[in-house]
């Protein structure tokens, strides 16, 4: 269902949290109805839910809802790590440019076409571009 990137730089398919909540919608909306209705959604607690459930939950649920972690993982230990990666890229190209308010971001955005590919792929899995 969703790909993951293991390499470094290499392009992930992450979901937006949009996405994943239309995912599990989706996938899971039956069950949750059936079996973890009245859970209050703070602090994963469909998730936590459906897991506990897992033996009744249905396998495409099941499915989505690991998936779906596994990705939303990934897209924040991506945004950890934007700045890391892209250092060198925003130092040649931002020179001045002021850090916060997400100025270096849009810095690096603005010159995607000459900043590095694993910048590139790290802006795109943490799911700023």
């Amino acid at each position: 269902m969703l790909a993951a990137a293991s390499a470094v730089g290499a392009e992930a398919a992450t979901v937006s949290f949009a996405d994943a909540m239309a995912i599990l919608s989706r996938d899971c909306g039956k069950d949750v109805g059936k079996y973890c209705k009245g859970v209050p959604l703070a602090n994963n607690g469909i998730g936590n839910c459906l897991m506990q459930n897992q033996a009744k939950v249905s396998p495409v649920c099941i499915q989505s809802l690991a998936a779906v972690r596994a990705s939303i993982a990934e897209r924040l230990a991506a945004q950890a790590e934007v700045l890391k990666v892209c250092r060198g890229d925003a130092a040649r190209r931002c020179q001045g440019v002021v850090q916060g308010d997400a100025h270096l971001l849009d810095c690096l955005l603005k010159a995607a076409n000459t900043v590095s590919k694993k910048c590139n792929a790290a802006i795109t899995n943490a799911g700023w571009r």
